[in-house]
């Protein structure tokens, strides 16, 4: 079997006369392990094909094999067991963009322990939630930032973490992980686990309330055959780069489990502060070929201006993490002459909808259901709603639906909210035109009732998005006393516009003239920032909060 069809081996899958993928049926062995039975058989196959090339912004450059991830992750996994790790321990890691993290959640899968990946932007209080509500007993931080001081002031009312190993750096009562690495010989026989033990556990950031707990088995980076290779569209002789840190859900999208089962490399630039014109530098210098990247870095792109770059080695172009502003689609296909597939997915799911490889993408659309799930759009009560009336997505769990979360970690009551009569409900709403293709209207809590009419936040912030004066922009619902509620939108300006009246009054006619009139913001609100959770999703919440509305 050539690395183009290995893995092929994990799975069942069909297409439609056109080519598109229309079935897809994940063969994880009750055993099956990614890091024994992908990365490690990939390394007894081919053991110099590239697996990665990482650089960071002080220069250094590291290429590795599969044989060398191999022979990383048997040192790691022996050096976390000498320390205390074992199956079934909860395992922190926030290690940024470094290559320890991938040395690091291969050696846990190897052990049977949990990854429980988090970024660095978390504070000494967030730390204390994550250890008391998991029970972490381990982690594995970076040195070069705040969070190990951040870690230590949590452990002083936390007291079960037994281990503590810092990457790229020093500090009292961490116990170097670079140098302790060495002094193991990568000896390591496989371990049992099973499809169904625990593998990863995410914390998800809300736009509302305390982060749920996710969790995924072993079996769950099956699903990502789908999003690298029908989405991504990754085949093995690419390098793919997927814009985020180890932190985030999106890493193991497009970082890890499905690139490499397509047999491709992984692009990391290890960065803090994101300058596009350096990572657009990065992309060109190192020859890119698919690229994922919220619609956000897009932007930012085209406000950067792509003339200057020579980015002639990408083929291919996706997004995802927010929806997309049809006016990114056609700056970005200007450019480059490349779609921007859009696709959508959940921390408690793998990708549910997207403009797959062999489809015609349709800009602001986040394409078709994937075939790993069987997705409805229903009511307030449950019921199917009629093709162009907006619904919330579910996935239907009478059906098979691989790489679905198991419930919220011990939290049964929320799992129940989201999870009933059969259906998971993921709480966004959207509708479905005649073509299968489904249209993102917001949050089931964004969502505007005014005048009579349900209007979704994301099509009014569309238009804003599209006028010169707007950098970024939330719509929500105020109270008004003749009304109930009313349209606002909280804006913040580009750097050449200063709020004003005048401007107010343009914004809001600019919006009645590109949608119906009903739908134009009565209050705007010019602002210097948007409240966001620590991953990058505006607050409507917060906002409405402010406003004395919570709906």
């Amino acid at each position: 079997m050539s690395m183009e069809n290995f893995y092929q081996r994990f799975c069942r899958e069909g297409f439609d006369e056109k080519g598109v993928l229309n079935c897809f049926e994940p063969l994880p062995a009750d055993n099956f392990n990614f890091a024994y039975d992908v990365v490690d058989e990939i390394a007894c196959m081919e053991p110099d094909r590239r697996a990665m090339v990482w650089c960071n912004v002080a220069g250094e450059e590291r290429i590795f094999t599969f044989g060398e991830m191999k022979k990383y992750s048997d040192q790691c996994a022996q050096m976390l067991t000498a320390h205390g790790v074992k199956k079934g321990d909860m395992v922190m890691l926030v290690l940024k963009r470094h290559y320890e993290f991938w040395f690091t959640v291969l050696a846990l899968h190897k052990i049977g322990a949990v990854g429980v990946p988090a970024t660095n932007l978390l504070t000494t209080k967030d730390i204390l939630y994550r250890f008391e509500a998991a029970s972490i007993t381990a982690c594995v931080c970076s040195g070069e930032c705040a969070i190990t001081e951040h870690v230590d002031e949590a452990c002083e009312k936390y007291k079960d973490i037994h281990t503590k190993l810092i990457v790229r750096g020093e500090r009292e009562g961490w116990i170097n992980y670079n140098q302790e690495l060495e002094t193991y010989d990568g000896n390591w026989e496989r371990r049992e686990t099973s499809k169904n033990d625990p593998l990863l556990l995410y914390f998800t950031s809300g736009t509302t309330g305390f982060p749920k707990m996710v969790v995924h088995t072993h079996d769950y980076p099956l699903g990502h055959i789908v999003t690298a290779r029908y989405w991504h569209n990754v085949h093995s002789d690419d390098l793919h780069l997927t814009v985020s840190e180890s932190g985030w859900m999106k890493c193991v999208w497009g970082k890890l489990y499905g690139q490499w089962l397509a047999g491709a490399s992984i692009f990391a630039y290890d960065f803090d502060k994101f300058v596009p014109s350096d990572l657009l530098h990065m992309m060109e210098k190192y020859r890119v070929t698919t690229f994922c990247a919220p619609p956000t870095i897009y932007r930012f792109f085209i406000k950067e201006g792509l003339g200057d770059y020579d980015l002639s080695s990408l083929r291919y172009s996706t997004t995802a993490g927010e929806a997309l502003n049809p006016e990114v689609y056609h700056r970005w296909l200007e450019f480059t002459g490349l779609k921007l597939m859009e696709s959508y997915g959940q921390t408690e799911t793998v990708m549910q909808t997207a403009n797959f490889v062999g489809t015609t993408p349709k800009p602001g659309s986040m394409g078709k259901p994937s075939p790993l799930y069987h997705i409805k759009l229903v009511d307030e009560d449950g019921n199917e709603v009629p093709s162009g009336a907006v619904g919330e997505i579910v996935i239907d769990t009478t059906k098979p639906h691989y790489a679905l979360f198991k419930g919220y970690y011990r939290d049964e009551e929320t799992t129940r909210k989201s999870w009933h009569d059969g259906l998971y409900h993921t709480g966004d709403t959207a509708w479905m035109d005649e073509d299968g293709y489904l249209w993102y209207v917001g949050r089931t809590d964004d969502v505007i009732k005014a005048s009579g009419y349900r209007i979704g936040p994301f099509e009014i912030e569309s238009v804003l998005m599209e006028h010169p004066a707007v950098l970024e922009c939330a719509v929500t619902g105020a109270p008004d006393p003749i009304r109930g509620t009313v349209v606002k939108a909280t804006i913040v300006l580009t750097r050449n516009y200063q709020p004003s009246e005048e401007l107010k009054k343009e914004l809001q006619a600019y919006v009645k003239k590109q949608t119906a009139p009903y739908k134009y913001p009565r209050i705007v609100e010019f602002v210097s920032e948007l409240p966001k959770t620590i991953s990058g999703k505006i607050r409507r919440t917060e906002i409405r909060q402010k406003d004395g509305q919570s709906h």
